[in-house]
């Protein structure tokens, strides 16, 4: 047995993780020889709610289906959606039937973290946030983790492996652990440390809450690495922390006041949203982790609307064939792909694969970009 309970890549690319029924389907069309060309639509919502998502996922989407006899038309990564399909697939069924488990696990999931990202980065527009959620996931996805918090436009994360797989520099500098074996009273000794050994384009960030009051220890960082130290970080446990946003005042105060202003102050440890809001103006910069990562994954089906040219569906699906629209006010238009769309609409499915080639690039920047623009678009964590 290997070592770790992963399902590996091989298994992705020839449809053996998937759910057994759509194996036994293949088995009892391949029986009685039908393949029927289909249209099937990747959706959420039916009908749009105002409940917007961000799209992420397509890069191993367009992976998982490359080179398959079919055509897929989807959103860009970094798009908001609200109703209706994210993503088309136009062919004969027996072609794509086995990967709809792998498919809709790489768009749910990295749909719902890029969303829960987006909410942390609408809730500090202006700071500095960076993804700290690895450590709450299984260790094979961190790179989903990290690249969709980057889709949703947050400006780093910290997993080192996951920067490896993309092309990223993980950030970070020190944990309790690092104070701790220096031994109480010896935090000094450790920032002095770190200093002394860490490469120096890494930010002097010290680690400000191990053993005694915040404002006491980000004031003896100061002393102990002077014109150094880039930003303080408070980490303080829910459970000793009081009043943070008070905290925080009173470490910016203190700083202030001993003509440390150019060093930032830095919060993390449980933060969500309604934390950022809370404590935008009294911090520089965030880490937020598990509302990223434990973020509710987005609850996409896959289902087949034509069969052979004719309209078709399961109860509660619409059939048809559709197409979906992003009016200037920010709406989100579902209506049938051969009808005419709202006159100032642009359709949001676009070619990703034709004849089995993906014919689109995926370059993370521009899809941050894209849902920035979209979030103010729709008033999106407003």
């Amino acid at each position: 047995m290997p070592p770790f309970d992963i399902v590996g890549s091989d298994a992705i690319r020839d449809g053996t993780a998937t759910d057994a029924y759509f194996l036994r389907t293949e088995t009892t069309l391949r029986h009685a020889g039908r393949n029927p060309t289909v249209v099937a639509e990747v959706t959420a919502d039916q009908f749009p709610d105002g409940d917007f998502e961000l799209l992420a996922g397509v890069k191993d989407a367009a992976a998982l289906l490359e080179g398959r006899d079919i055509d897929v038309d989807a959103m860009c990564e970094g798009r908001l959606f609200d109703g209706g399909p994210v993503m088309r697939i136009e062919g004969p069924y027996l072609e794509f039937a086995r990967f709809e488990t792998s498919l809709l696990g790489f768009l749910s999931h990295a749909s719902g973290m890029a969303t829960g990202a987006l909410e942390v980065r609408r809730a500090a527009p202006e700071s500095t946030v960076l993804s700290f959620g690895a450590r709450h996931v299984h260790p094979s996805i961190a790179a989903v983790v990290e690249r969709s918090a980057l889709i949703a436009g947050v400006d780093g994360f910290s997993h080192v492996a996951a920067g490896e797989v993309l092309g990223r520099e993980a950030g970070g500098t020190m944990p309790h652990a690092l104070v701790i074996c220096f031994g109480r009273g010896e935090q000094e000794a450790a920032w002095r440390a770190f200093d002394d050994a860490v490469a120096s384009e890494v930010p002097r960030v010290a680690l400000c809450d191990t053993y005694s009051d915040e404002v006491d220890e980000v004031l003896r960082a100061a002393e102990t690495l002077g014109d150094d130290l880039d930003s303080v970080r408070i980490d303080t446990t829910g459970s000793r922390r009081g009043d943070f946003r008070h905290i925080l005042r009173e470490v910016r105060w203190e700083l202030d006041t001993r003509g440390n202003e150019d060093v930032d102050v830095f919060a993390s440890g449980g933060l969500d949203p309604a934390a950022l809001r809370r404590l935008r103006d009294v911090a520089d910069g965030f880490g937020v982790g598990s509302h990223i990562s434990n973020a509710e994954p987005v609850d996409f089906a896959l289902d087949i609307v034509e069969v052979d040219g004719e309209p078709a569906a399961k109860r509660g699906k619409l059939s048809g064939t559709k197409q979906v629209y992003r009016t200037p006010d920010g709406g989100h238009h579902v209506g049938l792909a051969d009808r005419e769309g709202p006159a100032d609409g642009d359709p949001l499915l676009e070619p990703l694969i034709r004849d089995g080639e993906v014919v689109r690039e995926f370059d993370v920047d521009a899809a941050a970009e894209r849902a920035l623009a979209d979030a103010d678009a729709v008033g999106f964590g407003d």
